[in-house]
């Protein structure tokens, strides 16, 4: 008698293998947190990481290309003033729903999520799948990851003085140093090192990876260690959860209804919708890490979560676009290349698709 056969696995998680690698990593500072002199040298090489990370962002970064696409100025204006000004004006609208829905501390992480800039390479991913202007994405991302080293750190200074507790100049001036210097590094020796990096991209995927996990599992393990955990309860963070499906939602709904007002083409609205409502969870950590210091974990937290629900949401939604869209030529910018790739959010997005936008 025949055996019957073994269930086969799928082949596809609905959660992709980065968000499971933060959440082992979140697991592992829970049970095995640094302290003592292990969380001095965590923290030091977490703080080494960071810059690196930055640095290969800058000799990534093609400066030529993001250039170019200035002359699809409109629509990178756009993109921005989503990402820095509607998403800000969002978040400190939230503020009404402390402390009855959301904890001051989750309300913090939330606010923060707002301020930070575009992801590049999954926005790509998903205009590219509902066939979108593929080059203005590009360079609309780009444009809001460079923009978001100087801006989102100003805008924290403001909207968050009094909320993060920890927050201070000389904040704005870690960030200077382990963010924007290593950045402005990379660019100046992008003619000698990018072509190198460009052909080790896999490679280099994982140091970035790997240097998030490490910000990740230092900033949790601080939080561990000061008890911070204790303050947030399960109700609170299904709170969380629910108010960041509202607040993607919007994002949705004005990206792509007020791009339609602004007179945009379709392909260009596909693109300012994707690029203009999400964020980034690889620029985003490290700059939580170096504002918030042992309630980073915390103020991280929003982040990661919006990092997952706006891939499998707009997953969906990329393929009803290509499902939906008239055959038309594709607008493209002129002076970008479509085909090209720029890595101002490798770290975090290089395989961060959830598998409905693989098919």
């Amino acid at each position: 008698m025949r055996r019957p056969p073994l269930p086969k696995l799928p082949s596809r998680l609905p959660v992709d293998g980065y968000i499971l690698a933060l959440v082992g990593t979140v697991a592992m500072a829970a049970l095995l947190p640094a302290r003592g002199p292990a969380a001095t040298v965590s923290e030091g090489a977490a703080t080494g990481a960071v810059a690196l990370l930055f640095f290969l962002y800058g000799a990534r970064l093609s400066t030529r290309e993001a250039m170019d696409g200035l002359r699809h100025w409109r629509l990178h204006l756009t993109v921005l003033a989503c990402t820095f000004a509607v998403f800000p004006v969002l978040g400190l609208a939230a503020r009404a729903l402390v402390p009855q829905i959301l904890p001051p501390t989750l309300y913090t992480g939330l606010l923060f999520l707002c301020l930070v800039p575009s992801t590049v390479q999954s926005s790509i991913t998903f205009t590219s799948l509902a066939r979108g202007n593929i080059a203005a994405a590009i360079c609309a991302g780009s444009f809001s990851s460079l923009v978001g080293i100087v801006v989102t750190p100003l805008l924290a200074g403001l909207v968050l003085h009094g909320n993060s507790g920890g927050f201070s100049a000389g904040s704005l001036v870690s960030i200077v140093c382990q963010l924007l210097l290593p950045f402005l590094a990379g660019q100046l020796l992008r003619r000698w090192v990018g072509n190198r990096l460009t052909r080790h991209r896999k490679a280099l995927g994982y140091v970035d990876r790997g240097s998030i996990l490490l910000v990740v599992y230092t900033a949790f393990s601080a939080g561990v260690v000061q008890g911070i955990w204790h303050q947030v309860s399960a109700l609170r963070l299904l709170c969380l959860l629910g108010v960041e499906a509202v607040l993607l939602a919007v994002m949705l709904s004005v990206t792509w209804y007020g791009s339609k007002k602004l007179g945009f083409h379709r392909a260009d609205r596909i693109a300012i919708t994707f690029a203009g409502s999400k964020k980034s969870l690889a620029a985003g950590l490290p700059m939580a890490g170096v504002l918030f210091g042992a309630q980073a974990g915390l103020a991280a937290l929003p982040l990661m979560v919006f990092h997952q629900m706006q891939l499998m949401v707009c997953a969906v939604l990329a393929k009803r676009l290509a499902a939906s869209a008239e055959p038309e030529p594709t607008v493209v910018v002129a002076g970008a290349a479509a085909g090209s790739v720029v890595a101002g959010d490798a770290a975090g997005d290089a395989d961060a698709v959830v598998s409905g936008a693989r098919g």
